[in-house]
């Protein structure tokens, strides 16, 4: 019997989406630190007080943008859990891929926290908080539900997955390595799988 891997949703206020629209285009033009709330008001095109309302002070926003990129743009997906855990782990897999690498603006979001990470740690960890652990908690329950499997822990199987996937963005895109360590992205699909199903 099918099962689905849902997700919930954000129930997120249209001006609070609004607001932060304009802050990731802010972040992405000028970084962090140089972003102002003023700024991010502007953009998104509403007042001082609405940002505040809604966002108490920057830290807060850049963690709520990580949150709603997550749900909405990187984890909103909904599949099929067929019978066959090969076929879920290469459609999961999969899905995640064409998220962010048919999202420029996701990809230069990845870029913008590593690179901000060593003066605000607290940018990576919003990312890990709010995407990574989100990510591997919905992978694990996944895997949980294969008996067949056998895994001796679920959780680090769901961790290795998804290091595998980030290591590929990291090494392919995010760091511009395609054309010195080219990958085609099914075969590493194809590969991951078969390393952690074995005959």
């Amino acid at each position: 019997m099918a099962k689905r891997q849902s997700h919930p949703e954000t129930g997120m206020a249209p001006k609070a989406e609004q607001i932060l629209q304009g802050a990731i285009e802010e972040f992405l033009a000028h970084g962090f630190a140089a972003t102002s709330m003023d700024r991010v008001a502007k953009t998104a095109g509403v007042s001082k007080a609405t940002l505040y309302n809604h966002f108490g002070d920057k830290e807060s926003l850049f963690s709520a943008l990580t949150e709603y990129l997550g749900e909405k743009r990187i984890l909103d997906f909904v599949i099929e859990e067929p019978e066959d855990p090969a076929i879920f782990l290469k459609t999961w897999a999969t899905a995640i891929f064409n998220q962010i690498l048919n999202d420029p603006e996701l990809l230069c979001f990845l870029r913008l926290i590593i690179g901000e990470s060593g003066r605000f740690p607290e940018l990576a960890q919003a990312f890990i908080r709010n995407v990574v652990k989100v990510g591997i908690n919905r992978l694990t329950k996944s895997l949980e539900s294969y008996p067949q499997l056998r895994l001796a822990d679920a959780e680090v199987t769901a961790r290795v997955i998804m290091g595998a996937l980030l290591h590929y963005l990291l090494i392919q895109e995010i760091m511009h390595g395609e054309e010195i360590m080219p990958m085609e992205r099914d075969r590493y699909i194809e590969g991951l799988v078969k390393l952690v199903i074995t005959d």
